[in-house]
């Protein structure tokens, strides 16, 4: 049961609808300027220009480019609402009269178009509005909150990166952690799950070493084009016979380059490969494997030196304690309705969301909120077309509504903060 009443929640949420103009401005704003992973200085900048104004001590620059603002109001819980801000490279196509149309640099030096196309600028305004009126209405509640915007998300080192930079040292330690992701479901709806949430994700990128040569004469070579094809091949026998068919699991060779020219046999090529499961156990397996198997095929093949496997990035299984998830979620349904608040389905995407609860050994919880127009996506659903008809994450044509968008994710952070927040005059929270 939430500590808070009724109306203490509806007192707290009574400036949002007046709110919500500027909550789209900042929307806007922030789709209209994508950054990429660690280069969010712009949209850093005006997240802590505005939680200043809003009576926060700001701590700006942590694991790079990360902003957490610490209000202290009293004796009670330190409850932590984490947003995620950085874009990524793909050129918009939504047809938006405030889409994209920035360029930047990425990580290998690559002009590259910009879009917030996992809906992190969503993410960004959502915790801006919830954190202004939590600042607006301290004499409701009492502990301290930690509003933390994090940069790298999609790089998978943003969660891990604030955390070795000493954001506990910082800021404190919170009693709680709480975060959500928009998705392409119901605008309005939002979705819990206790446990596994999301999958853990490991992306590797495999070197090939082979001895590169004259296409007329293959056999003063080790052709590394044929031992990537070999290899791409016998990937695929990791989940059909290394995975028991009880524990979900996904081998994906996403990029393969070799070669220059069609008679140039060249002399290394290069996989880049992703791993998904719903427990680290089994990524680790699928990790070992392949390392297993693409040692084995280069020495089949001659190789001159054994493979170079980098691990790129990896993202943890985002798991949310239970009792907290469950207790949310009733939360939730005394707020939204039960017609509102829905299961969520196991979600193969990751998240480095649960790197927080993890570093500060307190449970965390983790939900989703719809963001598309309800009606064109229950006709989807039903009509079995949701797959092709509604854009997802990450996908170029992906473009939220924004309302009733913008409300529902403030009021699923503030809820949830008041429902751990003490009461004014009571020093312990639970």
């Amino acid at each position: 049961m939430s500590i808070v009443t009724t109306e203490t929640t509806e007192r707290v949420l009574a400036p949002l609808e007046a709110a919500l103009p500027e909550l789209e401005a900042l929307y806007v704003d922030l789709h209209r300027h994508p950054e990429l992973a660690f280069t969010e200085t712009r949209t850093a900048a005006e997240l802590a220009r505005r939680l200043t104004e809003d009576g926060f001590e700001v701590h700006t620059g942590i694991g790079r480019t990360g902003v957490v603002g610490v209000l202290r109001n009293g004796e009670g819980p330190t409850v932590l609402l984490r947003a995620d801000i950085d874009a990524l490279p793909v050129e918009e196509q939504t047809g938006l009269s405030y889409a994209s149309t920035a360029r930047g640099v990425d990580s290998e030096g690559r002009d590259v178009p910009l879009m917030h196309a996992c809906g992190h600028d969503m993410h960004a305004t959502w915790l801006s509005g919830a954190a202004h009126l939590l600042a607006a209405s301290r004499e409701e509640w009492s502990g301290t909150l930690l509003a933390l915007f994090q940069p790298g998300e999609e790089a998978g080192d943003g969660a891990a990166g604030m955390v070795r930079d000493g954001l506990f040292d910082r800021v404190g330690r919170p009693d709680v952690v709480f975060g959500q992701h928009i998705v392409p479901g119901p605008a309005g709806w939002v979705l819990t799950r206790p446990g596994v949430i999301m999958a853990a994700t490991d992306t590797l990128r495999i070197t090939l070493h082979g001895r590169g040569g004259h296409g007329s004469r293959p056999e003063t070579t080790v052709d590394p084009a044929v031992l990537a094809a070999s290899v791409v091949l016998k990937l695929q026998t990791i989940v059909s016979r290394e995975i028991a068919a009880t524990e979900p699991a996904v081998v994906t060779v996403g990029s393969m380059h070799v070669g220059t020219a069609a008679n140039v046999i060249a002399d290394h090529a290069v996989l880049e490969v992703n791993t998904r499961a719903f427990d680290d156990a089994v990524l680790l397996r699928l990790r070992k494997a392949i390392e297993r198997i693409v040692n084995g095929e280069a020495a089949a093949a001659g190789a001159p030196q054994p493979p170079t496997v980098e691990v790129v990035a990896s993202y943890p299984v985002t798991a949310n304690d239970t009792a907290a998830s469950d207790e949310l979620t009733e939360v939730f349904r005394g707020h939204f309705g039960a017609e509102a608040t829905m299961p969520a389905p196991l979600v193969t995407g990751s998240e480095d969301f649960s790197e927080f609860g993890r570093a500060a050994g307190v449970p965390s919880v983790f939900w989703l909120v719809g963001g598309f127009d309800a009606q064109q996506v229950i006709t989807a659903m039903t009509e079995g077309r949701f797959e092709t008809d509604v854009p997802s994450n990450h996908s170029s044509k992906f473009a939220p509504v924004l309302h009733p968008t913008l409300r529902t994710g403030v009021e699923t952070l503030v809820v949830a903060a008041l429902s751990r927040f003490a009461r004014p005059g009571v020093a312990e929270g639970r």
